[in-house]
């Protein structure tokens, strides 16, 4: 980049051109390199805004963690209305969409990533982890309203609804799984605990 340009917002610009560079090329392309290339600027101008290579990557998974706590208010603004397996079923669709699957990929693929991602949040998968919160408190709250009988577990039912989610959307079958095959394993894991 020619000296004397001035950046607006160079460090939105380094994590979007970072979210561009992981969905293109994945968590083995994305390098301080691919990701300055993709922003246009000079390699330097990463560690003006970031501690190292580590500390951007963190700043992406938050930002996506931030995206994700938004999406589980707004799922639990939903209850009462709708289906619990339908807001369920968008749900998935929504957390395993390509961006996510990528994330959950480089989450797994950097040990350091997830050691600096750990210090603030709990045990587990940082973003999955995340994901069962949510998805937690959703049932929980449909729980209230009887829609989720008294006995079931929302903690465990999340943990069955994410696990089995990655799995489905990360199986690499040719492609995403349509609709239907997101709501049968829904169904399948809510059926003795859903009322609706």
């Amino acid at each position: 980049m020619p000296t004397g340009v001035a950046l607006h917002d160079a460090r939105a610009q380094l994590l979007t051109a970072a979210e561009h560079v992981l969905l293109r090329d994945g968590p083995s392309g994305l390098t301080s390199r691919a990701v300055t290339d993709e922003a246009c600027v000079a390699k330097g101008v990463l560690h003006r805004h970031f501690t190292d290579f580590d500390d951007l990557l963190a700043a992406l998974v938050q930002n996506q963690i931030s995206a994700l706590n938004r999406m589980a208010a707004e799922l639990v603004d939903q209850v009462g209305s709708g289906t619990v397996g339908g807001n369920l079923s968008t749900a998935l669709s929504e957390l395993f969409h390509p961006p996510g699957l990528a994330l959950i990929r480089l989450i797994l693929s950097r040990d350091e990533l997830r050691a600096r991602l750990r210090s603030d949040t709990r045990q587990g998968i940082p973003f999955l982890t995340e994901a069962v919160t949510g998805l937690s408190a959703y049932l929980t709250a449909e729980q209230h309203v009887g829609r989720i009988l008294p006995n079931a577990r929302p903690d465990t039912l999340a943990h069955a609804l994410v696990g089995t989610g990655h799995l489905l959307f990360a199986g690499g079958f040719g492609g995403l799984p349509d609709e239907s095959a997101v709501r049968e394993i829904v169904e399948a894991i809510t059926v003795g605990a859903a009322t609706s």
